[in-house]
């Protein structure tokens, strides 16, 4: 059984997308339509704009999805999942894939998620830290334990965990991380704490948009971030998507729960090649690729 991936941030890369552009029709209208919604030029962002550029959360989660997106809608029938997850802002590329929500209505969301995530960092001095070579119960005991707000965020692979919170937080856990025997524990270079509670302000925004969105049926499941399980009930997955910004990314789970599910396969849709890094840290033998359109 076929599993398609889909990246979230810190995939990007400065001219992401323009060979779609320059190889297909429908890119080119796709772009064009993404430029008219977003009321800005993000197509010449994605080709010509530097990493600084595309580092901005705003610019980037649309350009991500955009990139996805756009690729599997040219590769068409040969993107043909039996079941779907996506990283964090990937889950809004899965699902359009999966038929749930349109091209224009998934964008719609992302800018809105993109633009409250933004808004919510600027409210408290906030970041993230990666944490290399510890169990998860230990990482979890040891945020409960640190004063201030600081929560596992992304548990991304065996031995791989994202905290996320308050910078003297984050700082102050990194450093009982190292004492407790972590190989790693370093802060990256995020502009606020995601998949954390201070992400509420951007919840309570991507919430009434949700609300006001027509998801359709699922043609496959999709293994969400916060449940870690396939879910095709669209109740559930509009719950899920909102719950997710202020929720840990379950990516561990999910990788072990599709291939529970009866996985052979993965391939990654859109830019970068993380996620398939991550599928191999937890089984070195499964297959994994990236979805490429040939000239």
């Amino acid at each position: 059984m076929k599993a398609f991936v889909f990246p979230g941030q810190g995939a990007q890369f400065s001219g992401m997308g323009q060979d779609l552009f320059e190889c297909s029709e429908l890119a080119k209208e796709r772009f064009a339509q993404a430029n008219e919604i977003l009321g800005f030029n993000i197509s010449e962002t994605m080709f010509h704009g530097s990493l600084e550029d595309l580092k901005q959360t705003k610019v980037t989660q649309p350009a991500i999805f955009l990139h996805s997106v756009i690729l599997a809608e040219v590769l068409g029938d040969s993107i043909s999942p039996d079941m779907l997850a996506g990283h964090s802002l990937g889950e809004f590329s899965a699902l359009v894939v999966a038929g749930g929500l349109t091209f224009e209505d998934g964008l719609k969301l992302v800018s809105t998620r993109a633009n409250a995530m933004q808004s919510a960092c600027e409210l408290t001095p906030s970041t993230m830290a990666a944490v290399i070579g510890l169990e998860n119960t230990i990482v979890e005991d040891i945020c409960r334990q640190t004063k201030g707000n600081v929560v596992p965020a992304n548990y991304n692979c065996p031995g791989q965990i994202v905290i996320s919170g308050e910078i003297k937080a984050v700082e102050s856990a990194c450093t009982s991380l190292i004492e407790a025997g972590a190989r790693r524990a370093i802060l990256l270079p995020v502009g606020g704490a995601f998949h954390s509670p201070l992400m509420e302000p951007a919840r309570e925004k991507l919430a009434a948009a949700i609300e006001e969105t027509t998801l359709g049926n699922l043609q496959c499941p999709i293994f969400q971030n916060v449940s870690a399980a396939a879910e095709m009930d669209v109740s559930k997955i509009r719950e899920n998507l909102v719950a997710q910004l202020t929720a840990p990314v379950k990516w561990t789970q999910s990788m072990e729960a599709m291939l529970k599910y009866g996985a052979t396969s993965v391939t990654e849709v859109g830019p970068g090649k993380v996620l398939q890094g991550l599928f191999k840290k937890l089984d070195r033998s499964f297959p994994t690729s990236s979805a490429e359109i040939t000239s």
